[in-house]
């Protein structure tokens, strides 16, 4: 099936670019726009904004990037690694972020159940199986009750059915960057059986301070047709990997501080989460206070039935069950937790800036934990997110006629998430004292478990017993029932459809450290299960695409979600009470395109515009000496509308042009509100005496809601040149400007910063280089392929991201600071532009990788 759809996506591309007409009336079933489950755009077709990337641009370009960061040169899009540790990228499509974009292998859906959430860690393995991977923005052409409200990114995997052959892969980069990977396909036998599997190891460190990584990754495809009628293909794929992390946002200052050459320029690789402690062997060892680890295999079986030549059933069954999560620290040790600071300095922090963990150690294990109260050592702990879910998707199709056709599915899925805290490193501590269960309380927790060590198999249950669990122990299980249905037409010039599904999500949540029927939550008495809570939810889109003639097309789309909120919104602040306020989030869009097509110059231009009501979400905060502090926002209105330009030259067959251009206007419409806990739910007061405040945000531009930033303007401009037979040398220059920091409660609670809204960061431009050359032997189906790029070709220092909004005219607080009471300007504490006390991530500086690989 993905063999055939891949072939139709590309020949409707070529003959576009020839000038021709894509649309004929062929019979044949594979005719239908949007076929089996996996939804894929056609050109001047498909009435969506659409681009598409081959599996040989994956392989030239993205070398020891992020998988995501292929993406950058596509409109709206904007990818970045995050706080830099392996895999922890992150993507914004048109203003919406990653838990707001449908992300997909093969069709089925990968975004976590619960919150939405994409953790490409688990997926770095993708980058090697891929072989076409579209991004449809906006509402895209999905037939599932998906949440694709900023866009839909498909991740096509090579089929069984590959013709024969194999390839071994070397890759060595910056930081130690280490890959190796094999692969090899056995094409079809006579009786109509094919496989392809992959191994492959990553290694290494990113640019970052102390972020270590090992990763794993496999796949096997097994495909059999016994006929013209049945195509039946399995698939099991998996990255298990760790990862040492910067997951917390250092302020521009400690960057300057910290820096070894003092120069007063930003160390871009300072990392704040990890230091060093001296072992029983007198050695000096670093450790890494976070950290992630996780295993998340995928295997799907798909049956494709030709039932007649107007009607075909596509199913695909699947399971995809995850272990793993992350670590940080909880506790204190004489009060005073991991990020402490006394008489204006850091406590537990070197002249490095980075932790001494002698001094955790030293003052941990002077502690008596059977006499001490709770959460009265520090440890690190490691916060579980396994789960188990399985799912089956359903579509059938039926060619009316040369011009109509339908089709109807379903999609049901089922998951389970298991969710606790267990002891990971006791720092030098004789336990952890944690009174969290009530079941057994007090409970001293000796045992722990290395991120590095723990079991990563998938098919077990929880791992750990109740008893060495701490902190919290919840589950959260979730079912989802939808329909779909789909009805189109299509003629020589016009293509059309009108969409609708149903969905019902229900959310049950499981606390295994309540006393059933005893624990009292918002005056109410609760039980270890809450019993589901079923929301529905529907959509229904429509669009159509006209092809003027062989060169110009049009298209227009619209539609309306009504979408189901998450977990965390059905039951707030991690209680077993449901939301008295629940209510359904509101998406409406609407899209107007324009392509152009000729042998030698294609170019889109679409304006687009999304308004979102009722929106609940849930991030991170960071409030002095309080672990794990988060905040809930809800009754937020977002506007989301801009216009988007891409296009492509080929002057010959030695030189290709690209660009693109986006620019958009995010902001919010009207004011919401906020609540904001500890990390033990705990209210946390932020204005006045209340945890509960307004916030005024009214008209203000929408910004990230963790440590990320949202651009509202970005483009490109790139070259290809081949001045010999299988020599490709390519460059690339990119630009992100009007980047918003994140979103901070705090500020907005207050209605004088309204007007000044969310700080807006620095413009940066961005160049890339790539060369690669192919050595062909006799046999044409062996050849070497030699392999180079080079990331941020000039060393340009910029802020990616950004996550608080401090402004130059803001007072300086911190307690100590020799500048305390002065604004930042009257300190003359500003780099390029904003206050140096704004917590941020910049981006890496200059990185390389290489690559040779054998084709035979």
């Amino acid at each position: 099936m993905l063999t055939a759809i891949i072939t139709l996506s590309t020949a409707s591309v070529y003959y576009a670019q020839q000038g021709q007409d894509t649309v004929s009336k062929s019979k044949d079933i594979e005719e239908v726009i949007l076929q089996g489950v996996t939804d894929i755009a056609k050109d001047r077709k498909t009435p969506v904004a659409v681009s598409t990337v081959k599996a040989a641009q994956i392989i030239e370009r993205l070398g020891n990037q992020e998988l995501p960061e292929i993406l950058n040169t596509t409109p709206s899009v904007y990818a970045t690694k995050g706080g830099g540790g392996f895999g922890d990228s992150q993507i914004v499509i048109r203003g919406f972020e990653s838990r707001n974009i449908a992300v997909m292998v093969n069709g089925m859906p990968v975004n976590d159940m619960e919150g939405g959430t994409v953790y490409f860690s688990n997926w770095t393995g993708l980058q090697d199986v891929t072989s076409t991977l579209q991004v449809q923005r906006g509402l895209g052409s999905s037939k599932l009750a998906i949440a694709s409200v900023g866009g839909t990114i498909n991740f096509l995997t090579k089929s069984a059915d590959m013709k024969k052959g194999g390839i071994i892969r070397l890759g060595v980069g910056n930081n130690d960057y280490l890959k190796t990977s094999f692969a090899y396909n056995t094409g079809k036998s006579d009786k109509g059986w094919s496989s392809s599997f992959l191994m492959s190891r990553q290694s290494g460190a990113t640019y970052i301070q102390n972020t270590d990584y090992e990763s794993y990754a496999y796949y096997f495809a097994l495909g059999w047709e016994p006929n013209k009628k049945h195509n039946f293909q399995f698939t099991i794929t998996g990255a298990p990997q760790w990862h040492d992390q910067r997951s917390f946002a250092p302020s521009i200052s400690d960057y300057i501080k910290y820096n070894p050459d003092h120069d007063n320029t930003p160390d871009r690789t300072y990392n704040s989460d990890w230091g060093y402690y001296t072992n029983a062997e007198g050695k000096r060892v670093a450790l890494s206070n976070r950290s992630n680890y996780y295993n998340k295999p995928v295997l799907m079986f798909n049956w494709d039935w030709n039932i007649d030549e107007k009607s075909k059933l596509s199913t695909v069954a699947y399971m995809s069950n995850g272990r793993g999560g992350g670590t940080g620290d909880i506790g204190r040790v004489n009060n005073r937790s991991l990020t402490a600071v006394v008489n204006g300095q850091p406590y537990f922090r070197d002249a490095d800036g980075l932790y001494n963990f002698d001094k955790v150690f030293a003052e941990n294990g002077a502690i008596n934990v059977n006499t001490a109260g709770n959460g009265a050592t520090l440890i690190r702990r490691a916060s579980i997110n396994s789960h188990n879910w399985y799912g089956i998707l359903a579509n059938f199709q039926h060619k009316i006629n040369d011009n109509w056709n339908f089709s109807v599915g379903t999609d049901d899925r089922y998951y389970y998430g298991y969710h606790y805290q267990i002891a990971s490193d006791l720092y030098g501590a004789q336990g952890y004292k944690d009174n969290s269960n009530k079941n057994i309380a007090p409970n001293i927790i000796t045992q722990t478990y290395d991120y590095k060590k723990l079991s990563w198999n998938p098919f077990g249950g929880s791992q750990v017993p109740l008893e060495n669990r701490l902190g919290y122990s919840n589950d959260g299980e979730v079912l989802w029932y939808s329909g779909f249905g789909q009805i189109e037409y299509t003629n020589d010039k016009l293509s059309a459809f009108l969409q609708g599904s149903v969905s019902n999500q229900g959310y049950q949540r499981i606390d295994e450290f309540v006393q059933d029927g005893v624990t009292q939550q918002r005056n109410q008495t609760v039980y270890r299960k809450t019993g589901f809570k079923n929301i529905f939810g529907y959509n229904i889109k429509g669009g159509a695409n006209y092809n003027i003639d062989g060169n110009h097309n049009v298209f227009a789309n619209i539609g309306y979600y009504s979408k189901q909120p998450f977990m965390n919104t059905v039951y707030p602040s991690n209680q077993q009470v449901v939301n008295p306020q629940l209510t359904n989030e509101k998406i409406f869009s609407a899209e107007l395109g324009y392509g152009y097509r000729s042998a030698k110059f294609n170019a889109n231009v679409n304006v687009y515009r999304t308004e979102w009501k009722d929106r609940a979400l849930r991030r991170t905060i960071q409030i002095p000496d309080v672990t794990d502090a988060y905040a809930e926002m809800n009754g937020i209105t977002e506007i989301h509308q801009g216009v988007e330009i891409d296009a492509n030259y080929k002057l010959n067959t030695f030189l290709e042009l690209n660009g693109m251009f986006s620019w958009g206007d995010y902001y919010y419409k009207g004011n919401a509100t906020g609540t904001t806990f500890d990390g033990n739910n705990n209210p946390l007061t932020v204005a006045g005496d209340s945890n509960v405040t307004t916030l005024y945000i009214d008209k203000v531009k929408v910004g990230g809601t963790s440590s990320n930033s949202i651009p509202q303007m970005t483009a490109s401009l790139g070259a290809t040149v081949k001045p010999v037979k299988d020599l490709s040398i390519y460059a690339g220059w990119r630009f992100v400007g009007k980047l918003y920091s994140s979103i901070d409660i705090a500020t907005f609670s207050n209605p004088a910063n309204q007007e000044r809204g969310v700080l807006k960061l620095p413009d940066y431009n961005l160049t890339d280089i790539g060369i690669s050359y192919k050595i062909r032997l006799r046999n044409n189906n062996q050849y070497f392929t030699i392999g180079a790029n080079v990331y941020n070709l000039f060393d340009t220092t910029y802020i990616q991201d950004g996550a608080t909004n401090t402004f130059g005219s803001d007072k300086i607080t911190t307690t100590g600071d020799p500048d305390l009471g002065k604004t930042y300007q009257e300190a003359g504490r500003m780099y390029k532009g904003i206050a140096d006390g704004n917590r941020v991530f910049f981006g890496f500086g200059r990185t390389w990788a290489a690559n040779l690989s054998f084709n035979f």
